[in-house]
C-alpha cells in the first residue's frame, strides 16, 4: 500500500492537513496523520513510531513548529537524526513551520477570510507583516488579533485548510511543506507494488 504518514506536533496540524491533503494527493496514495501532544512528545516518540511502522512502502513527513528555537537548521537536523535512528531515515522528510503553523494561514489571508467567514481580511495581505509572515514573532497571536479572537486552533485550522492556495509563496516554510508532499508522492507512485 502506498502511504504517506505525517508525524505532527499537535492536533491543529492534523486538522489542517485533513482538509488540505485530499486536494494534493493522488487517489492511489493513502495518508495517515499522527498528532502528538506537543513537540516534546513528538521528539520522544518519533524514532519508535517510525521504526515500528509496518508498511514498508510508507514515507514519512515530520512537521513541527520552530517556536522560539533559535536555529531552524539545527532543529531540523535533530529531528532528521531521530528519523535516521529508526532505520528508515531515507524514507523521511522533516519540515519546520517558521515560527508556527499559523504562519501558513497569515500567508494566505484569502483562505482565512473564506474559512472563518470574515470579511475584508484578504485586503490586509499587502501590509508588510503579512507579505513575509515566516518572520513574525508570534503568528498565532497575530492571527487571533486579526480575526478578533474568532480563530480557534483546531476548528480554524480545519476550515482554513480547505482554502489554502498550494502555490502560495509568501511563506517559504509552507512552500517547502507542499514541495515535500509532492516529492514523496512522486516517490510513492514510482513504487512497483
Amino acid at each position: 500500500m502506498r502511504e504517506l504518514v505525517f508525524l505532527l506536533e499537535e492536533p491543529s496540524a492534523r486538522a489542517m492537513l485533513e482538509s488540505l491533503l485530499p486536494r494534493i494527493l493522488s487517489e492511489e496514495i493513502n495518508f495517515r496523520l499522527i498528532a502528538f501532544e506537543g513537540k516534546q512528545d513528538l521528539e520522544k516518540q518519533i524514532t519508535r513510531k517510525i521504526r515500528s511502522y509496518l508498511n514498508h512502502h510508507a514515507r514519512f513527513i515530520v512537521l513541527r513548529d520552530q517556536d522560539s528555537h533559535p536555529q531552524c537548521q539545527k532543529l531540523k537536523q535533530n529531528l532528521l537524526d531521530l528519523c535516521h535512528a529508526s532505520g528508515k531515515g531515507t524514507h523521511c522528510m522533516v519540515r519546520i513551520a517558521c515560527r508556527e503553523l499559523e504562519t501558513f494561514y497569515l500567508a494566505d489571508l484569502q483562505a482565512v477570510e473564506q474559512g472563518l467567514k470574515i470579511r475584508d481580511l484578504a485586503s490586509k495581505q499587502s501590509s508588510s507583516k503579512f507579505r513575509s509572515p515566516d518572520y513574525l514573532g508570534s503568528p498565532s497571536h497575530e492571527l487571533k488579533t486579526l480575526t478578533k479572537q474568532r480563530y480557534e486552533k483546531v476548528s480554524g485550522s480545519r476550515e482554513i485548510g480547505k482554502y489554502l492556495k498550494l502555490e502560495n509563496h509568501r511563506s517559504p516554510s509552507f512552500r517547502n511543506l507542499i514541495a515535500a508532499i509532492y516529492r514523496l508522492q512522486r516517490d510513492l507512485l514510482a513504487i512497483d507494488l
